[in-house]
């Protein structure tokens, strides 16, 4: 090939464009409007709208105020060509059914977390957050490099949903309660809205949890139905009114080190999205991880300093040995769960795995 002529080259790159264009009429080659509608004519794709259930209002800090955002970029990204169409939480379906919506086709999505499913698997867990669990880099790496999303979504696959990741946050706050917390016998006996897989360390230890969508916590904690919460950063709780009720903010948030917010949507109609739409949601969730982090990284000291001159509020850090006793009573909950649901084996087994091999770069790579 290197040793051909440039007359040779010259004839061949001829030939080639007397096929392209043919040569039977040199007196009327093709115009510019026939050009340009074979180009275009498999590049339109056909205006759609997908109707999505939040479980997070759309006035809450970060994890709602993002979803507007998210539907307008996708907007502008398709050139308007596909519509999210969403609506706050209990409008379509409650807050906490919007996932099983997704699943039997009544809505198209959903913007939730896996977690907020784990009534049906304890596995889904995983793909939120995981208690004394990775920084968000290490998350996303075995979420899109180690296994985790494939997992996810083969999951999620038998269930008719397909999901993406469409934002991450950092480290949550561990809980409000109304007196401090000196040991893990304080613990026992409190009545606690908590997530996850956290919520399973905490059973351990004698409290008596529960699962509440975010516009309910306010008023149970007001009304004594629970006596403590967790819910989210200190950004996030700052509107949510705890701070009037329980003054005790306590830190680290061991059982969410970083948290996963998905896009989800039925698998059919995932299927059934030109290649383009499918393109656009998945480009414009991946800004949305970015943007989302960066804002939930910049906002949370601020709203630590306003709650603590406001509102009194005693910012609090777990002491070692209480931090020990979660660890300890997490590895518990993991061989328990792992016994019982091959599924969550499966998984953790890839996390594990994955979390092994990444230790040696994250001690070497970082300074401490």
């Amino acid at each position: 090939m290197e040793n051909l002529s440039i007359g040779t080259k010259i004839g061949s790159s001829l030939f080639c464009l007397m096929l392209l264009f043919g040569c039977g009429d040199g007196d009327n080659p093709p115009s510019a409007e026939q050009i340009n509608e074979g180009k275009n004519e498999n590049t339109t794709v056909q205006k759609t709208t997908l109707k999505l259930a939040s479980v997070f209002p759309t006035s809450l800090e970060l994890l709602g105020t993002n979803l507007p955002v998210f539907a307008k970029q996708v907007q502008r990204v398709s050139g308007g060509s596909l519509e999210i169409k969403y609506y706050e939480p209990n409008a379509l379906v409650p807050a906490l059914e919007s996932i099983p919506a997704v699943s039997k086709g009544s809505v198209d999505a959903a913007w939730s977390t896996p977690g907020f499913w784990s009534g049906t698997d304890s596995a889904f867990n995983f793909f939120t957050t995981v208690p004394f669990g990775p920084r968000p880099g290490e998350f996303l790496a075995w979420m899109y490099n180690g296994g985790g999303l494939g997992l996810l979504n083969d999951m999620f696959g038998e269930h008719n949903m397909y999901s993406i990741p469409c934002g991450i946050q950092p480290p949550e706050a561990s809980g409000w309660f109304r007196q401090e917390i000196t040991s893990v016998s304080d613990l026992k006996g409190l009545k606690m809205r908590f997530f996850g897989l956290g919520a399973k360390v905490m059973d351990q230890l004698g409290v008596a949890t529960q699962l509440l969508a975010p516009g309910e916590i306010f008023q149970a904690l007001q009304l004594g139905t629970i006596d403590a919460t967790e819910f989210a950063n200190p950004s996030v709780d700052k509107n949510m009114g705890f701070s009037q009720i329980a003054k005790y903010y306590y830190f680290p948030g061991w059982h969410q080190p970083s948290s996963i917010l998905h896009f989800i949507i039925n698998k059919e109609k995932w299927d059934a999205l030109a290649d383009q739409h499918q393109a656009v949601i998945e480009y414009t969730c991946g800004n949305m991880i970015t943007k989302m982090l960066a804002e939930a990284e910049a906002t949370q000291w601020s709203a630590m300093k306003e709650m603590q001159e406001k509102d009194n509020v005693k910012i609090q850090r777990w002491a070692p040995e209480i931090i020990e006793e979660f660890k300890a009573n997490w590895e518990k909950v993991v061989v328990q769960e792992s016994q019982k649901n091959p599924n969550f084996k499966t998984v953790y087994d890839s996390y594990k795995n994955f979390r092994d091999n990444y230790s040696l770069w994250g001690e070497y790579g970082y300074l401490r």
